[in-house]
């Protein structure tokens, strides 16, 4: 098992002014090619300007979101920004890419590892959810639970760059990724380091809320349609379920990561016992 930091992909231009088309980032990503992240959009560029952490190495801004943004941030900026007209920006990323006139590249951020969680705050493990606006939603509901890391495979994963963390509205300046290149073998590392390892799937033994819990603890998301694979579900210790008393009984993953995180985090807190 090694970790790694989120793999992204490097910038395929030199200057702004580049052939029109389409540039995401996110669009075809070499395995293991760490070099740049692309930020854009407000929340996820002013987030990275106010993240102590964060390298940034280039930012672009139209006239009017340069004038913003010294005016919120109150304080120097890390570097000048490059002065452009919204359709340079354009050129950089998806033709419905909303930048709100910002345009970032980083340095990746540091990843942590299994023997560097605290045990103290809650860890998100994802089984294969690949969809980047999913993550990116995910990554912002973490944030806000305070989650100390989001373990993901370098592969089956998408990059956290440009569509995620646009997604992510910033989140993803306060929740680490720690990439793996096996899941089963971290979570049954993390096992061994005391970690219930609690799985999500609706054939589980039961509800979420009913579930003793205790810290340190690690939710487990599978994939929408395929859920949790076999080896994943096996190296859980329990295998919970939300029971919803409406008559749609499924929710889109990341309101799923939502509603467990708060149980999961509310039944911790509870002092229950395994």
């Amino acid at each position: 098992m090694s970790e790694r930091p989120f793999p992204t992909r490097k910038p395929s231009f030199q200057r702004p002014r580049g052939k029109p088309g389409r540039r995401d980032p996110q669009a075809r990503r070499p395995s293991f090619e760490i070099e740049t992240t692309v930020l854009y959009g407000w929340h996820p560029v002013v987030e990275a300007l106010r993240n102590g952490r964060r390298t940034i190495r280039r930012l672009l801004a139209t006239e009017n979101s340069a004038r913003r943004l010294s005016e919120e941030l109150n304080a120097p900026l890390p570097l000048e920004p490059e002065i452009v007209r919204p359709d340079e920006i354009n050129r950089l990323l998806e033709p419905d890419a909303v930048h709100q006139g910002l345009y970032a590249e980083a340095d990746p951020l540091p990843s942590p590892s299994v023997d560097t969680l605290s045990g103290k705050r809650m860890v998100l493990a994802l089984d294969q959810i690949t969809d980047p606006h999913n993550v990116g939603a995910i990554v912002r509901t973490a944030a806000a639970f305070d989650v100390e890391a989001i373990i993901t495979t370098a592969r089956h994963s998408p990059a956290a760059t440009g569509v995620l963390a646009k997604s992510a509205s910033g989140g993803l300046e306060h929740v680490p990724f720690m990439i793996v290149r096996n899941l089963g073998d971290t979570l049954t590392a993390l096992g061994e380091r005391g970690f219930q390892r609690i799985g999500l799937d609706s054939s589980g033994e039961a509800n979420l809320d009913e579930l003793p819990i205790a810290m340190p603890a690690v939710l487990v998301l599978g994939s929408e349609g395929k859920g949790l694979r076999q080896r994943t579900r096996e190296c859980c210790d329990v295998i919970g379920r939300l029971d919803m008393p409406g008559a749609i009984k499924s929710l889109n993953v990341s309101n799923a990561a939502a509603i467990s995180l708060y149980a999961v985090i509310k039944g911790a807190a509870k002092g229950t016992g395994r």
